[in-house]
């Protein structure tokens, strides 16, 4: 049965949340991932029903099949300060109805920083956190958590952070995971060979379940192996090399898995597509409709 390669970028919305979908329509992407508002303010003008049914049609009539949200990297709801804890969950229930109303089933959350707070009072804070915002939010929207390169004193640069918030939450089945490939091979994962790459998704597998990983944000790294810097780099020009992303790009358990740029040079997404489409079988690259 042939599927369709889901591939795309992180496109902006720029005078009007549809024209995300025009812009990615434009350089060839089949999804694309947006912010709903700003993601540099925490408050939004809510949105008007003449915006989402443009969104809604303007999508429909697109080559875009699949649309997912990243929420603002303003909310921590990690955080030990009280008042930014609160803040930030009411800015993810916002986000939450955002999507819901523009019918994007997937948000990725940057999971929290724990600031000096130990990690698991930081994961269980999270948890908590989250619970509260999905109990208030309508259940068509999974949050993701992302991947993250253990910068700072951001949590989740482990399989076994996520796995804990997963655990401690009662709302497990709304919290999938948004695996970023530059964030993981900062965070100390090699993805390199095919040997390492297999070793990485079976300990994912074993710890998560392979089955929670519902978006692929595909980022080259700046900085070499578990060096804890969140530094994007284009595709094959970083220390992931092209080998990386051929097993990616192959690999049958991600082929319904949305695959999202977010490399430095928005004017080099299509040439960075093209390149990605390039490491595809002969095989592949029939299953996959990809000329």
């Amino acid at each position: 049965m042939k599927k369709e390669l889901l591939l795309g970028a992180h496109m902006s919305i720029a005078g009007g949340v549809q024209n995300a979908i025009i812009r990615g329509q434009d350089i060839g992407c089949t999804a694309i991932q947006v912010f709903t508002k700003s993601n540099r303010q925490w408050h939004a003008k809510p949105l008007a029903q003449k915006d989402i049914e443009l969104f809604k049609e303007t999508w429909k009539n697109s080559d875009i099949a699949s649309v997912s949200a990243h929420a603002s990297y303003l909310i921590n709801i990690g955080s030990p300060n009280k008042e930014v804890a609160k803040k930030s969950v009411a800015a993810l229930i916002k986000e939450i109805e955002r999507c819901a109303a523009l019918g994007i089933t997937y948000l990725t959350l940057h999971p929290g920083a724990r600031l000096k707070d130990p990690k698991d009072e930081c994961l269980n804070r999270i948890a908590e956190n989250l619970d509260t915002a999905l109990s208030h939010t309508p259940s068509s929207v999974t949050v993701s958590l992302e991947t993250m390169a253990g910068q700072g004193s951001n949590v989740c640069d482990t399989f076994q952070d996520i796995a804990h918030i997963m655990q401690k939450s009662s709302h497990t089945r709304r919290i999938s995971v948004t695996l970023d490939t530059c964030h993981l091979y900062a965070a100390g994962y090699d993805i390199t060979t095919k040997k390492s790459y297999e070793s990485v998704l079976q300990e994912f597998d074993k710890t998560i379940g392979i089955h929670k990983i519902k978006i692929i944000h595909i980022n080259d790294s700046k900085r070499e192996l578990e060096s804890h810097v969140d530094r994007h780099e284009e595709i094959g020009k970083g220390k992931l090399g092209l080998e990386s992303f051929k097993l990616l790009m192959n690999d049958p358990r991600f082929f319904d898995v949305p695959k999202i740029l977010e490399t430095p040079k928005i004017e080099n997404y299509k040439k960075n597509m093209d390149i990605l489409k390039s490491l595809l079988s002969e095989q592949n690259k029939k299953l996959l409709q990809v000329s």
